[in-house]
């Protein structure tokens, strides 16, 4: 059995009125229907902090004013072939607003509701750590 190929992921946990950003994955994608948090892959060179901005820009079209490194969480996907650590950060100021250039369907939600939708496995310990804390609740 070959390794698993790592890759390191930058996403955001973008908040407005108490509620964060989800984005369900397109057709076209692996794990399609599946929610996730936006963001995407670093790129060489490039720090979780970078590579977030850039990919929230590209993605939803907004620019983050405002972000803090919240925790990573790993996630082997066996059968993509995948070992995934995504760095996570709360985005608390952007510029823009949030609009799908991918075509994934984008919702804000309650932390509380996310349990609620079949979000990507490597979000689930996510999903649960924001029913337990308050931030962005201002």
């Amino acid at each position: 059995m070959s390794a698993l190929r790592g890759i390191d992921v930058a996403a955001g946990v973008i908040w407005r009125d108490g509620r964060f950003l989800a984005a369900q994955r397109p057709p076209d994608k692996p794990h399609a229907g599946f929610w996730e948090f936006p963001g995407g892959k670093l790129e060489p060179g490039e720090d979780a902090a970078q590579a977030l901005a850039r990919e929230l820009a590209e993605e939803l079209d907004i620019r983050v004013c405002t972000a803090s490194f919240w925790r990573c969480a790993e996630h082997d996907y066996p059968e993509r072939g995948l070992h995934v650590r995504l760095h996570f950060f709360h985005v608390t100021a952007f510029d823009g607003q949030p609009s799908s250039r991918e075509g994934q369907t984008l919702r804000w939600i309650l932390p509380e509701e996310a349990s609620t939708l079949p979000f990507l496995p490597a979000d689930a310990a996510i999903v649960a750590a924001l029913k337990n804390e308050d931030h962005g609740r201002s």
